[in-house]
């Protein structure tokens, strides 16, 4: 990808919305940041970009049957009714 098409057109909308923000805000958002504009949209769509994209790679999805039944199987039984280990420490008080 050249430079050229590596790049977009990018507007500011009329007034600030759910949508889009005007450049005047954009700016005072560059000032508050101490950072140009295009560095504002960057960390904007940063931020985005985190909270809407998996930031995992997807697995090859649930367990199989026979995977499951070999995790079972495996698993120490468990001995009458008392925790005696966790995962979490809990401390008593």
């Amino acid at each position: 990808m050249t430079a050229a098409t590596a790049q977009i057109a990018f507007r500011y909308r009329p007034q600030d919305s759910a949508t889009g923000v005007t450049r005047t805000t954009a700016k005072r958002l560059a000032e508050a940041l101490g950072v140009d504009e295009t560095q504002v949209i960057h960390l904007a769509l940063h931020e985005l970009a985190t909270k809407v994209l998996p930031q995992y790679q997807a697995d090859e999805g649930a367990l199989t049957k026979t995977q499951l039944s070999h995790i079972q199987k495996s698993a120490p039984k468990a001995k009458g009714g008392r925790i005696r280990s966790s995962l979490f420490d809990i401390e008593s008080s």
